[in-house]
This record gives C-alpha cells, sequence and structure tokens, in this order.
C-alpha cells in the first residue's frame, strides 16, 4: 500500500451545466462556467502555487502567490478568484510572476520558524511545497522572526509571542507558526459552520484566535478537525502525527461510529495507526468529519480490551482465559444442552448495529440453520424498528427516500425528534450550510437543540411539543394543509391510493384534530403548527429529516405512518431536496436490519412465511427452515424470566446498559444458563455472561457497512486482528462447532451469497464497490447503478398508503407522585452506550451523563447547579448531576446514557410500541429530589461490575 493523496483543485467544483472553453499555457481547456482559472489549471495538469486556497472552502484571494496574467487584462489577478471566460488567453508562468510569488514568499519566510528537519509537519507542508514551487533561495528581509517566532529577542521579552496551545487533547495550536491564511477560519464557518475562530488584530499583530482569545478547550470549537485538515503548515496539528511522525501508506475505509457511515483515510506507519482523515472522494461526507470518527479511534487499542477468549461456569465466578478452541467447544456444549433440556426454541441471538453486514447476517444464518429458530433480533429494535414499519407500509419500503446530498435542493427543512449537530454531525453540519444559505427550518422538539438557535441559524418555527404527543402534532399539521387546500391533489391522484386518502382527510379534517383542539394536549400554540403547516406545504420542496424522538415512543410507527402522509399529501416524495429520511443511529443500523436480523424477516425483508423466499434460502443453506417468526429483544426477556429462554448469543451488542428497565433486563439475563458476549470489552451485559468472545475492532477487518441514505461501503483492514480473528470468523467457527460445516474464506464470498439471496443487493460485490466506490441499495438489474432517491416514477408497493393516524395517550402519566417528564438523547463527544468513546479523550467533554432542568422547576426543589439529584419513576431510581438550562421547558427533564454506573434506563419503563415493541425512551414519569449521592442500587451495580470483571490469574486457574 501506498500512501493515498488526493488532488486539490484550489477552488470548489462548479455546478453549472454551461461549459466555457478558454486557452491556459496554449493548451484548450473547457469547464463549467463559474469555474475559477486555479481549478481549471489544475484539471489540465497544471498546478499553480496557492496557499490561502483550498477546494473544500470558498476561494479567498489572500496570499497573492497564485497570481496570473490574462491576455488583455491589466495587472495579475489571483487565478483562486478569477473566473474563467469564454477566449480568454492565461499564462501561469513568466518572470514577473515569478518575481511576485518569490517576493510573497520571501515574507512568509521572514517571520516563520526555520525548524523544517524537526518540525512534525515535515515532509506534509504546503508552504515548505510553495518555496519550493516559486524557486525560493534567499530572503532579503532576514529570518529573525521578531513577530512571533522567537519567546526573546536579544534577550528581551517577546510580547508578540504566544506559546503554544495544548489544551486540546488530539491537536495543537502552535501561532509561531501561523501565516493567517484563514484557511482554517473559513473551514470552521464554510464546512462545519460552528464560527468558532477568527482573527484577532490587523497586519504583522494577525492571529488566529478561538473565540475570545481562548484556549481551544475552552471555546466554543467542536474538535471535528476542518481547522487542522485545511491548515497549510503545522500551525494545527495532530498530536498523534507529532508522537509518531509522518504516515508511510494508507487505506479509505468507513467510520464505525454514527449512520452517516463517513469515509476516511486510515493513514498507518505499518501497523500503528497515524491519524484518520476524511476522504474529499466520501459520498457521504465529502472530506469532513467530527470529533468522534476523526480523533476517537483510541479504543482500539485501550488497555481494557480483551484479547483473548474467557469462560465461567457460573456468573459469580472469575473469569478463566482459555484457547479459542476451548471457549467455542464450551459455547457450543452448553447451547446443546439447552436446546436439549428445554427445547429449540430456547435459545437466539442478538446482532450488533456496530458490526458489518457480512457479520449479522452470519448471526442469523447461524441463528436460523444452526439454532433451527428464528429467535433473532438488533438494537434496531430498540431505536428505529418503527422505520422499518412505518415506511414499508406507506411505501413499501423500509429504507430513507434520500441520499445526503439531497439536502443542498431543499427549501423547507423539517427536523422532528431529532438532534443532528450532536448525534449526525457531519450531516447537521451539510444540513446548516443549507440553512445559512436560504433554506427554511421547522425544528419539532421538546428541547432546544443547537439546530433552533445558533450562529447565523435560526429556525422559522420551534414548535417545543410535551414528550409523548407527536402524533397529535403530525394530525394537527395534517388537519392545515387539508383543509386549507394545500394538498398536492395531482400527486396524490397519481401515486396514491385516492380511496384511502380520502378517508384519512376526512379524518384530520375532524374538529378534535385541528391545532385548536390539540393546543393543550401538544403545549404548542395553535397558531405557530398552521404557520409551519404552511410553511412545510408551500415553501417550495420540503424535507423531513427524523430521529429516535420519533421512533422511541408507543405511538413510534403511527408517528413514522404520519409523516409519510405529510410528505404524500404535499407531494414531496421522488425528487431532490425532499423526501422522508430517518437519521440512523449507529454505523450499521440499516444493515443489520437488512441482512435479516429480525425475527419475522429474512434479509432483504423477505417475510420467513414466504414459501418462495424460504425455499430459496433452505436451496442455499441447505437445512429445512421454520415458518414461524421467533422472539423480538422484550419477548426474550419476558420467556428468560418466566424459564423458557435459556440460551443467548449477543454479537457487539450491550443490552444490559442499552435497553430499557434495567432491572428487568438483569433478572433475565442472570436466569439463562448460556450467555455468550462477543465484544471489544467486558460491557456491562457481560455481568451475566458465561463465554467472552474477544471481538475485532472496524480497523481489523474487510466488509461492508449501510449508512442512513441506504449506501452500501467497504470497511478496509489496516491491521491484523489483535484478538486473533474477525468477529466473522468468530461466528463461522462457533457455528462449525454445532455442526454445520461452513468454510468461507473471506467476507466477499460472504456478501456473495448476500447478492444471490437478497433482491436489493443482488448486483453488489467487493469487485463492484473497488469500482464505484459506494452504492445505494437496491442495486439489482433494475437499477445497476443504485437508487440514490427512491420512488421517483412510483412507489415500491404500488400506489402511495395513506394511514390514519389516532392520537393515543401514552400509559406513562404525569401526576402528583411523579409530575415531571423524563426524555433521553445524546451528546456530541459520546456514542451510544459509550464503550468506545469512554475509552477515548472525548471523556474530557463530557465525563458523566447530567441531568437537564428547568429553572423553574429547579427552584421549586431547592436544586442549585451541580447537586447530586435523586430521578426516581415507577421502575425504579438512579442519581445524577444537575444541569439548569431552559434548554428544556418547564415540567420536562433530560439526560444521556452513554455512562454505565449513571444507570439512566433503571428509570425507564417497559413500555412500547404497538406495532414493534420499539421502547418508550422518550416518556417517562419521574421525581427529582434532592440526594446525598448514588442510590442502594448504584452502589450494588458498581459492586457487581467490580466482582464480574475479575479474571483468574494463571495459578488461580490451574487450581
Amino acid at each position: 500500500m501506498t500512501l493515498i493523496k488526493e488532488t486539490d483543485y484550489g477552488t470548489p467544483e462548479s455546478k453549472s451545466a454551461n461549459m466555457v472553453t478558454l486557452t491556459i499555457d496554449g493548451k484548450s481547456v473547457t469547464v463549467p462556467e463559474g469555474t475559477s482559472i486555479m481549478r481549471a489549471a489544475m484539471e489540465a495538469g497544471t498546478e499553480i502555487p496557492k496557499l490561502c486556497a483550498t477546494d473544500s472552502i470558498k476561494a479567498f484571494g489572500s496570499c497573492r502567490l497564485c497570481v496570473i496574467e490574462v491576455e488583455g487584462r491589466n495587472g495579475t489577478p489571483a487565478s483562486c478568484t478569477t473566473p474563467v471566460a469564454p477566449g480568454i488567453s492565461v499564462k501561469t508562468q513568466t518572470p514577473r510572476l515569478s518575481a511576485i510569488r518569490r517576493g510573497v514568499m520571501e515574507l512568509y519566510i521572514s517571520d516563520h520558524p526555520l525548524d523544517c528537519l524537526t518540525c512534525a509537519a515535515n515532509g506534509d507542508c504546503e508552504l515548505q511545497d510553495m518555496a519550493g514551487a516559486v524557486g525560493l533561495r534567499d530572503v532579503r528581509y532576514g529570518y529573525d522572526g521578531s513577530n512571533h517566532v522567537f519567546a526573546r529577542n536579544n534577550g528581551e521579552a517577546n510580547f508578540n509571542w504566544k506559546p503554544k496551545d495544548e489544551s486540546n487533547p488530539y491537536f495543537t495550536y502552535d501561532p509561531a507558526k501561523c501565516i493567517v491564511c484563514n484557511r482554517c477560519v473559513r473551514a470552521c464557518e464554510e464546512v462545519q459552520g460552528t464560527f468558532a475562530l477568527t482573527i484577532s488584530g490587523r497586519g504583522f499583530d494577525s492571529r488566529v484566535s478561538p473565540g475570545m482569545d481562548e484556549a481551544f478547550m475552552e471555546s466554543e470549537c467542536v474538535s471535528c478537525g476542518a481547522c487542522v485538515q485545511a491548515c497549510p503548515t503545522a500551525t494545527l496539528t495532530e498530536k498523534s502525527v507529532i508522537a509518531i511522525g509522518q504516515p508511510e501508506h494508507s487505506a479509505v475505509t468507513t467510520c464505525a461510529y454514527c449512520g452517516v457511515g463517513c469515509t476516511f483515510k486510515a493513514e498507518m506507519r505499518g501497523e500503528e495507526l497515524v491519524r484518520m482523515v476524511p476522504w474529499k472522494d466520501g459520498k457521504a461526507n465529502h472530506g469532513h468529519s467530527c470529533i468522534k470518527g476523526r480523533f476517537a479511534y483510541g479504543y482500539a487499542h485501550h488497555g481494557d480490551r480483551i484479547l483473548n477468549p474467557m469462560i465461567r461456569e457460573s456468573i459469580d465466578q472469575p473469569w478463566q482465559v482459555v484457547s479459542w478452541d476451548e471457549a467455542l467447544t464450551f459455547a457450543a456444549d452448553r447451547l446443546k444442552a439447552v436446546q436439549a433440556k428445554y427445547g429449540k426454541g430456547s435459545v437466539g441471538a442478538i446482532t450488533s448495529s456496530r458490526c458489518s453486514n457480512e457479520e449479522t447476517y452470519l448471526v442469523q444464518k447461524l441463528v436460523r440453520a444452526g439454532f433451527g429458530n428464528n429467535n433473532v433480533d438488533t438494537c434496531a429494535r430498540v431505536c428505529h424498528s418503527p422505520t422499518g414499519y412505518g415506511l414499508n407500509q406507506a411505501f413499501g419500503t423500509s429504507a430513507g427516500t434520500q441520499d445526503f446530498d439531497s439536502v443542498d435542493d431543499s427549501d423547507v427543512i423539517l427536523v422532528i425528534g431529532a438532534n443532528p449537530t450532536d448525534a449526525h454531525p457531519v450531516f447537521g453540519s451539510r444540513m446548516k450550510k443549507r440553512l445559512r444559505d436560504g433554506a427554511k427550518l421547522i425544528v419539532i422538539d421538546p428541547r432546544r437543540t443547537d439546530l433552533v438557535r445558533s450562529p447565523h441559524i435560526k429556525a422559522d418555527f420551534h414548535l417545543p411539543l410535551k414528550p409523548g404527543t407527536n402524533v397529535a402534532m403530525v394530525t394537527a399539521l395534517a388537519h392545515v394543509i387539508v383543509k386549507e387546500g394545500l394538498v398536492n391533489e395531482e400527486f396524490v391522484r397519481a401515486r396514491c391510493d385516492w380511496d384511502e386518502f380520502q378517508a384519512w382527510a376526512d379524518f384530520v379534517s375532524l374538529d378534535r384534530n385541528s391545532p385548536e383542539a390539540l393546543e393543550s394536549v401538544i403545549g404548542v400554540k395553535a397558531e405557530d403548527i398552521r404557520g409551519a403547516a404552511r410553511l412545510y406545504a408551500t415553501g417550495g420542496n420540503g424535507a423531513i429529516y427524523y430521529g429516535l424522538g420519533v421512533t422511541e415512543h408507543s405511538q413510534g410507527s403511527t408517528t413514522v405512518m404520519g409523516i409519510a402522509n405529510l410528505a404524500m399529501a404535499t407531494g414531496n416524495l421522488g425528487r431532490r431536496g425532499v423526501g422522508v429520511n430517518p437519521l440512523r443511529g449507529q454505523n450499521n443500523v440499516q444493515g443489520s436490519c437488512d441482512m435479516g436480523s429480525f425475527p419475522h424477516e429474512l434479509p432483504g425483508y423477505q417475510h420467513i412465511s414466504g414459501e418462495a423466499a424460504r425455499a430459496a434460502f433452505e436451496a442455499d443453506w441447505g437445512v429445512k427452515l421454520d415458518p414461524e417468526p421467533g422472539l423480538r429483544i422484550p419477548n426474550m426477556f419476558d420467556a428468560a424470566v418466566e424459564g423458557r429462554f435459556k440460551g443467548l448469543y449477543l454479537q457487539g451488542e450491550d443490552i444490559l446498559q442499552s435497553d430499557p428497565d434495567t432491572r428487568h433486563v438483569s433478572a433475565a439475563l442472570a436466569n439463562m444458563e448460556i450467555v455468550i458476549v462477543q465484544d471489544l470489552f467486558l460491557v456491562e451485559s457481560a455481568h451475566y455472561a458465561h463465554v467472552f468472545l474477544p471481538g475485532c475492532s472496524f480497523l481489523e477487518k474487510d466488509g461492508t457497512f449501510t449508512n442512513a441514505e441506504r449506501r452500501i461501503q467497504r470497511i478496509r483492514q489496516v491491521m491484523r486482528p489483535k484478538n486473533g480473528y474477525g468477529d466473522w470468523e468468530i461466528t463461522q467457527n462457533l457455528a462449525n462447532k454445532l455442526g454445520l460445516g461452513w468454510n468461507y474464506a473471506h467476507p466477499s464470498e460472504i456478501m456473495d451469497e448476500i447478492a444471490r439471496l437478497t433482491p436489493s443487493f443482488r448486483n453488489v460485490s467487493y469487485t463492484m464497490l473497488e469500482e464505484v466506490g459506494s452504492v445505494q441499495w437496491p442495486c439489482n438489474d433494475a437499477s445497476p447503478d443504485g437508487m440514490p432517491i427512491m420512488h421517483i416514477e412510483g412507489f415500491a408497493r404500488g400506489k402511495g398508503k395513506f394511514v390514519i393516524t389516532e392520537y393515543v395517550p401514552t400509559d406513562e402519566k404525569v401526576g402528583p407522585r411523579f409530575p415531571l417528564l423524563l426524555t433521553t438523547g445524546r451528546i456530541l463527544s459520546q456514542y451510544n452506550v459509550g464503550a468506545q468513546t469512554r475509552r477515548t479523550e472525548n471523556s474530557q467533554w463530557h465525563p458523566e451523563d447530567v441531568l437537564e432542568i428547568h429553572p423553574h422547576d429547579a427552584e421549586d426543589r431547592g436544586v442549585v447547579e451541580g447537586d447530586w439529584v435523586k430521578v426516581a419513576s415507577r421502575a425504579g431510581e438512579t442519581t445524577l448531576r444537575v444541569k439548569i438550562t431552559d434548554r428544556v421547558a418547564p415540567g420536562v427533564v433530560y439526560t444521556t446514557f452513554h455512562h454505565p454506573l449513571c444507570n439512566t434506563n433503571v428509570v425507564t419503563t417497559d413500555n412500547s410500541d404497538w406495532a414493534t415493541n420499539c421502547p418508550e425512551y422518550k416518556v417517562t414519569a419521574v421525581q427529582i429530589s434532592k440526594s446525598n449521592g448514588p442510590t442502594e442500587f448504584q452502589e450494588k451495580y458498581r459492586e457487581l461490575s467490580e466482582s464480574a470483571r475479575r479474571i483468574a490469574s494463571t495459578i488461580d486457574a490451574a487450581e
């Protein structure tokens, strides 16, 4: 492998369809209208020297290195800010231009440290490269750098000098090496949209300043890395590069965090990862990143990682380190024994949305072909299962309708129950860019998220509804659209079932569904609901983005269908800029659903009762499949408590921390006779495990992930598995211990099998992905290049289906005993249950979960900032520290679930979505009171955690 170098064209690509022909250095060049001369030259193979220009941000024209001559025009304009014009003749290299460029470089170098040999950017410094490109041989102004190179000049203190800022754990800021090109400031503004950086001072006093001359860690910087990526010198440098040195080879892979699916170059020295650099050609991220994907990969080599298999007879014993063969034999024998005693339906598995498509596919195949049942489920059960159900009912497919690029053509963006700037930050930045360019914004969320108001962004409508009233809100919006004649009747008549539409329209038109009638239920002014409905229906291309704030409710599926109703009624489907777009929480939630992780569906959403689909799998696998759907996760827990479900294989899923009603989950796991945990760490669920199979990080294996836009992308192995095996190999070895005789040699062979049996993946292969980079399913003979935008000509189910969405209040109600509503979510620096991010420096930003509470509610309870408070519900109680904020409304409190000892899910209940059993995390009635510290349950849980992680020494094991 070699180091992948991407071409920097200097300025962004023009989107114009009109072409312009000009001459550059005697060569005819044809490019889109609006292209800069700098980019046109680079596309023709001529690189014009530059320092302030890069193709991820707009042209700036400050460095003056890129000057050119245009015949018939006076002066030497900057090529980055000069657009092409028909017939012009450009010269990029003349004696005059050479003299200007050398003079400019002399000024830069006169105030820049000449420590190139010991500089961390040596070999990757654009200033160094440009000095060579312009032929710089001497500096007439000297090299003393009196401005900000040295702390002392001639023995006197240099008050212009500033020390390095080492406050950020991931990168350094060295003002002495800054050339004030402004690239970092512009990247923070244009790419990330945080506006955390500025240039303070003038002339030689100019400095890059985080905030009001603050340290990076004290500023509004979100550590996305855009500034580091843009910096042409060593001013902003990854600390890993300083420690290790410049990388010497790289491979393109896909991030293993959220559902955006950013692609990165993993840059290496040998088998040591130097840094993760966002890949410009990544179709999901276009060269941008967030703090997690860019920097939080240290968990892969953290000291907590378990690298050897372990077993124990009972969960009160310490772990015994054993060989792979011993561990797999122990696991297989226990599974066989349980099934022999309790029946074939007494065991099952839960797949992981953090693992690859190929690994997930093998786990569900193991359950169906090896266990002989359909007891397989996935974490999508507790996040986006209502998406699968609701969108399938409306459109005939269980996925979002658009690609991420579609947002660039949106005129109105409706965000409901999602916080993209924290949970999907790279797409959140893309959305904010479109909003800064003029799109309108509606936010429906109980909490004031950053999208509601942030630099240069303000929602046109923020509808802070009461938790649990999503269906009422969506129905009220529909009422306005129908009653005020805002329905796109042409679209509905052509694309949807007209009789079903009329029945739905009659329903939403009822007076009881008006904003005025529902105002007291929803907690939002009727006039605001009406204004938002009119804006969405009449504002042009309207796109809906939603997240777990929609799905994790007792009526999650109903809300998803209600959202689909809105999109169909207004004709906002089947083209760019519109659509219904679920923002998936984990890197492969979409893929885990696609791969048949549900107990009623084979890969590709083929129902297990379908004889034709089942016959195809039976013929390929050589086994007879059970036609009856298996147990969902909640059913597994109930059956375990009742003594009917006794064995569970957990691949990369930490149900003890992530699932609701922790006490119930604990009781279920404790009542099982064989729990197999396959993970990187001894996660919380491993407290109740009998077998631990050490997992493999995304850096150590090949495979594919499928992101929230249905994009199938490669992950590539850049180092050998530290545990000895890829996760797919571990599952295969377990299957073979059960007598299945699998012999896959590489994940590509698993994908070939998936393609054979899954209509929407029919043309997908590793060979194809190597050629095109990524593809969005369906990818088959009907759509050989994939389908970025779905439902262009018609819906997968034929006619779009309108569904009546009757609002049914949740059973979880406030009262004198529990007067507040708790809702939960995520934060930027942490991810899901925190098993990965807590083992990185990201914990400096979020060391514990805290409870957000409104000042009025805090004052009523005598609570001040930082106090311990007890959070009690009908299910249980825990303690958290308080953060007082008006981000939440009176009567609503909010927290996250990233830290296991905070035990957030002790208080969430077993209420769930009526159609899919997705838990109702977002609505829990609670009471808040002052506390002296952890609850009795938390103390006992801490003791359990310490006891369950005991590993016997070699001597102990021998004894």
